[in-house]
């Protein structure tokens, strides 16, 4: 029998080298691990996993990929973030907030019984259409607790509470979302940019987001609201206020974001796929905007999920000291203020946009938590 050259048969096992080299299974280089699982009853060493059963087991066994198939990063942290059962909930439940807010109202508008004895007279009747508006005001039903026609009772003037609600939830999720979308984007071009080309932009850059640090957000929007609020109700009409508050909330919160995508930059230019992208002659912003911004996709998710926290928070407080949301107009902070005062006669007006609010907060933070977890490249499944 002859043995292929690279091999060599010891003499403790001659019969088995002869079998293997019969069956053809002893290649002229060293086995893959396809090759190693042919071997059959031979194959006693520990085989080399491939990469399909390197996915198979990331994913404990209860999905499959297919043939050929393998993770990329992003779809491997996507599928921890879905088995985190926290964040799953929490996002079930802020997605029923949202579909609260938005949809809610069309639907309730139609829903009711007609009210009675209603109007400024007492002599008219209703339809939900009317009663069910947030600012529509029964001075005769005021302070209820439940009733058919308000679910969640009224206020000190009769506007519906849970029509407020779900306009309030609106005004939370629209101001976090606007001042997120401008966080987003100024912090990254801020800090990519800082970060890739350094130097003097990058010292520039650095101290202008010292500068914006040394502005507390709070303070500034308070400051902001309570000086400019009246005209920008003016210029832009009833929400003025409203857009001068997310503006100062949004310009004081994307250092942060600033500071983090700086990081990464830093990390990710030194890499070897950029140092390949500069050797083909690729330019600085193709390999910006094609490179450095896509892998950012991790930590810009992770820091914007914690920071809606902070703004929707900082809002409703805002609306608490009267500085955000005027009436007609409703937010959870103006009925969170409004409520306060009849905590001792109808706890529910305080109680239901109270729980909404830490609902809503404390959801975003759980989901703030998992993405941290699920996009962390040290995590390990």
């Amino acid at each position: 029998m002859k043995i292929d050259e690279g091999y060599q048969q010891t003499p403790a096992q001659p019969e088995r080298w002869e079998q293997l080299n019969d069956v053809g299974a002893i290649p002229s280089l060293p086995p893959t691990a396809e090759a190693v699982k042919d071997l059959g009853p031979f194959a006693d060493t520990p085989s080399v996993m491939t990469q399909r059963e390197l996915d198979q087991q990331s994913l404990g066994g209860h999905e499959t990929v297919t043939e050929g198939q393998s993770l990329s990063p992003i779809q491997a942290s996507l599928r921890r973030l879905g088995r985190d059962r926290r964040a799953m909930l929490s996002v079930a439940i802020v997605l029923l907030l949202v579909v609260t807010g938005y949809v809610g109202p069309l639907i309730y508008l139609h829903v009711g019984p007609s009210l009675q004895n209603a109007g400024p007279l007492g002599n008219a009747t209703y339809g939900p259409e009317i009663y069910h508006q947030y600012a529509h005001q029964e001075q005769a039903l005021t302070d209820l607790t439940s009733t058919a026609n308000y679910p969640l009772g009224t206020d000190g003037v009769g506007r519906d509470n849970l029509a407020r609600l779900m306009a309030g939830l609106t005004v939370s999720i629209g101001v976090g979302l606007l001042v997120v979308i401008f966080d987003i984007g100024l912090g990254i071009l801020i800090g990519t940019l800082a970060g890739y080309y350094g130097g003097i932009i990058d010292t520039f850059l650095a101290r202008f987001t010292d500068l914006m640090f040394a502005f507390p957000s709070l303070l500034f929007a308070i400051l902001a609201a309570a000086t400019l609020g009246d005209r920008a109700i003016n210029v832009l009409g009833p929400n003025g206020r409203l857009i001068l508050v997310s503006l100062a909330i949004a310009i004081t919160v994307w250092p942060q974001m600033a500071r983090y995508v700086r990081g990464q930059t830093l990390q990710l230019k030194e890499q070897q796929f950029i140092e390949a992208a500069r050797a083909t002659g690729t330019p600085s912003f193709g390999i910006i905007l094609k490179h450095i911004t896509p892998n950012l996709f991790n930590i810009v998710v992770t820091a914007a999920t914690l920071d809606l926290v902070g703004i929707i928070t900082a809002e409703a407080t805002l609306s608490l000291l009267g500085l955000g949301v005027q009436d007609p107009g409703s937010s959870l902070g103006l009925m969170i203020s409004a409520g306060a005062a009849k905590v001792y006669t109808n706890v529910t007006e305080v109680l239901w946009p109270t729980l909404a609010l830490a609902l809503l907060v404390l959801c975003l933070s759980f989901v703030g938590d998992g993405v941290q977890d699920a996009f962390n490249p040290r995590t390990k499944d």
